[in-house]
């Protein structure tokens, strides 16, 4: 038997993990997560998170109150650290800039783009081309700026010799679709669920068999949803035309059908992939 002695909670680079020796599969993304605390030019309801893609990777921020908003910009390492260097007013500048600006648009991926909106017309269709606008930001609040290493890793088990892991210690996600914070909710929805459905049937809590559930049910939900996050990831990181052509039509057809672009909502949360 195998009682619980600890819950390893302690992020990406856990300890628990480590001297529990368990196989960890993991890769970086040579990119960094710039983070921080933003002020908005407008108050407004300020309710839904917003998020572009851009080449160099996606820029989202999470509302926080009516004037306040969170930043995640995900950035190539070089780039990340010139950001972190500049004055409040030069960042704000350059965010504000990867919000708004205008990119050059490949001929080709337009011509496609045209005619499948003449296509889902024709079918009747919405055409799949609206746009929401972002926010603007005034200020950034001071010393709030910080930025960490983004990455892909998956233990390979999340239980062993009385301990078990949870969230960032078990999996390692990207940012782009906002997941690693569910993927750890629901980590420890399932632990203490498992735990009560123990207590309350009688059941030893210090037999294994409820832990080796808990690590299958997770694993069986975080590890494609990693894979998917990761695939995403390498779909908009790519600039080469049939990468941006491939992204731009999934797009213009998942605005275009309603439920599935409400089942991709739910999934990965309510963003503007642009």
């Amino acid at each position: 038997m195998s009682e619980v002695r600890e819950v390893g909670a302690d992020g990406a680079n856990s300890a628990v993990r480590r001297a529990m020796g368990v196989q960890y599969l993991s890769w970086n993304y040579d990119q960094m997560g710039v983070v921080g605390t933003l002020m908005l030019s407008e108050e407004s309801e300020n309710t839904i998170a917003w998020q572009r893609f851009l080449p160099g990777g996606p820029v989202a921020l999470l509302p926080l109150d009516s004037t306040r908003s969170s930043l995640v910009w995900s950035l190539p390492v070089e780039k990340s650290r010139r950001l972190l260097a500049l004055p409040d007013e030069q960042f704000v500048d350059e965010l504000n800039d990867a919000l708004w600006k205008q990119h050059d648009h490949i001929s080709s991926v337009g011509t496609c783009m045209s005619w499948m909106e003449a296509t889902l017309r024709r079918i009747g269709l919405p055409d799949g081309a609206t746009r929401q606008l972002p926010p603007s930001v005034r200020a950034i609040v001071p010393k709030s700026r910080a930025a960490f290493p983004l990455g892909f890793g998956h233990s390979t088990r999340y239980v062993a010799n009385g301990v078990v892991l949870v969230g960032d210690a078990a999996h390692r996600v990207h940012p782009l679709a906002g997941q690693g914070v569910n993927l750890g909710f629901g980590d420890v929805s399932d632990l203490t669920r498992l735990l009560a459905d123990a207590v309350y049937s009688g059941q030893d809590i210090t037999h294994p068999s409820w832990l080796e559930k808990y690590e299958s049910t997770r694993q069986r939900h975080n590890v494609p949803t990693q894979f998917a996050i990761d695939a995403l990831h390498r779909l908009y990181y790519g600039d080469a035309p049939p990468l941006v052509l491939l992204r731009s039509i999934g797009l213009q057809v998942t605005n275009a059908i309603h439920p599935l672009k409400v089942k991709i909502q739910i999934f990965i949360g309510t963003h503007d992939m642009e």
